[in-house]
């Protein structure tokens, strides 16, 4: 007997409503279930999907809950953009870009006494609190539409009903006849590295620390590692980072180096190359780190006040019993496998944003493939999302912002031959992709973003007049190419 209630129960329990559960879901009196929609997930994607299918009528809840990070740090609702991930992450950009002017100042004229001290926690108090008014901004959203909100760890029954337990163990049966999931990703820890837990933090943790990270290693070359490493040097503090392999894989890689290259020269000290080892309390409090230089296999140490993980995210999948609803996921990746219609292998069941197997991990397309979604489901919309050409930006000190395909991309899939400057070489010589690296990046990536879009010729962006003199025009003046051997240096308008 106790045998067969441990099978009942499941990771998540809710023992006592197992039985009835099994019969495809909780019905009411008048046989329909709880909801139209039900979304786990309270991030960009998935409040963008509910808010949608309720303002077309459709009866939906939201189910949400953030299991507190190994340091313990936790927040609200809004998922990884609005609390640890674009918003803070920006905010705190824009910080060391202001440090920047502050110290260009004297250059035109403004008598700013130097150096000028940098307050983490002023920043940080600032920062923190403007992320707890977009919480509160979401749940009255929500409110507004008539969207339930369930602050639950939802995992799966079978397919039509979820269970849901509360911080304090209470446990909700929910039942729908669409379920989304949009339970994005979470850092990754090495845990096979000595310390990593106990010593390191994430970006979970970084935006949400109440005194100075101080000196700083960061472990990784992905997106987050360089934009973290860049704004901590921008605020004055000492920055390196350890990289195992090439920085920004994935990204073009001229413009990857012209990245680190100018993060180098401000300061931000680059281990390049190199495996971490193991973290180590030393009797001072500050963290001994080691790694092994991997041409010379040399091994090195050196001492840091902070440990910042930033080697890639895992999907938050494994928690939502997803075999009891008959989900399939890629093995590899943990990511849910999704048709074009945003559905996994339960036709009513479907899963948007960076969950999902395939999609790009930014904010903006998951927001977009959930309205789309929703539209679908009860709006007689038949548009689905298209991942061809989205726009994005890596905020680095110098920002770079693309949108198509990288260099090593387009030869790849039309020959080294067939291409020029990320266009086809060919008439009428479309743009293939669109890479920028300066001031602004994103605000100047956005526009050309739509002209890439409706397929853009090369002909017609050399025919469009720059504005001037702004960093933009320098993109309707690309007429230098490195097959031409030509010095592209900037001497004039």
């Amino acid at each position: 007997m106790a045998a067969m209630a441990a099978a009942l129960r499941g990771p998540a329990g809710c023992f006592r409503w197992q039985t009835r559960a099994l019969a495809g879901g909780v019905r009411g009196a008048a046989g329909q279930r709880d909801y139209d929609l039900l979304v786990i997930g309270g991030g960009s994607g998935g409040l963008a999907c509910a808010k949608e299918a309720a303002q077309l009528g459709s009866k939906v809840a939201v189910v949400d809950y953030v299991d507190p990070s190994p340091r313990g740090t936790r927040w609200g609702l809004g998922g990884t953009c609005v609390n640890v991930g674009c918003i803070p992450k920006k905010l705190m950009h824009q910080a060391a870009l202001l440090g920047g002017l502050i110290r260009d100042a004297r250059h035109y004229g403004w008598e700013v006494a130097q150096p000028v001290p940098h307050d983490w926690r002023k920043m940080a108090e600032a920062v923190q609190n403007h992320v707890k008014s977009l919480n509160w901004g979401h749940r009255v959203q929500l409110q507004d539409r008539k969207v339930k909100y369930f602050n639950i760890k939802a995992s799966f029954v079978n397919e039509h009903t979820v269970c849901g337990i509360a911080k304090g163990g209470k446990e909700t049966l929910l039942s729908a006849d669409h379920i989304v999931i949009a339970t994005g990703g979470r850092p990754r820890y090495p845990t096979h590295i000595e310390g990593a837990l106990e010593y390191g933090i994430t970006s979970d943790d970084i935006f949400w620390l109440k005194e100075s990270p101080g000196k700083t290693l960061v472990v990784g070359a992905s997106y987050v590692a360089l934009e973290c490493a860049g704004f901590l040097t921008g605020i004055g503090l000492d920055t390196t980072v350890l990289m195992r392999s090439i920085p920004l894989r994935g990204f073009d890689q001229q413009m990857s180096s012209l990245v680190t290259e100018h993060m180098e020269s401000h300061g931000t000290r680059f281990l390049r190359g190199c495996i971490l080892s193991r973290v180590r309390r030393l009797s001072d409090g500050q963290l001994q780190v080691t790694w092994e230089d991997q041409a010379s296999g040399k091994e090195d140490t050196g001492a840091f006040d902070t440990v910042l993980w930033a080697i890639g995210r895992v999907p938050q999948t494994r928690s939502l019993n997803l075999e009891k609803a008959g989900v399939d996921t890629n093995p590899d990746s943990q990511k849910i496998l999704v048709d074009a219609r945003e559905a996994t292998s339960v036709p009513h069941i479907y899963a948007i944003g960076d969950v999902a197997e395939g999609r790009p991990e930014l904010t903006p397309t998951a927001i977009m493939a959930g309205k789309l979604l929703a539209q679908r489901l009860f709006g007689g919309s038949s548009d689905l999302m298209d991942y061809d050409n989205v726009p994005t930006t890596v905020f680095t000190p110098l920002e770079y912002g693309c949108v198509g395909l990288s260099e090593e991309e387009a030869v790849a899939r039309h020959g080294q031959e067939h291409v020029e400057m990320v266009c086809l070489r060919e008439p009428p010589q479309l743009v293939l992709g669109l890479h920028f690296l300066g001031p602004n990046a994103g605000e100047v990536t956005q526009g050309f973003a739509l002209g890439i879009k409706c397929r853009a010729s090369y002909a017609q962006v050399m025919r469009t007049v720059g504005i001037h003199p702004t960093c933009s025009e320098e993109v309707v003046k690309v007429r230098i190419s490195k097959r031409s051997g030509l010095d592209p240096t900037v001497t004039g308008c």
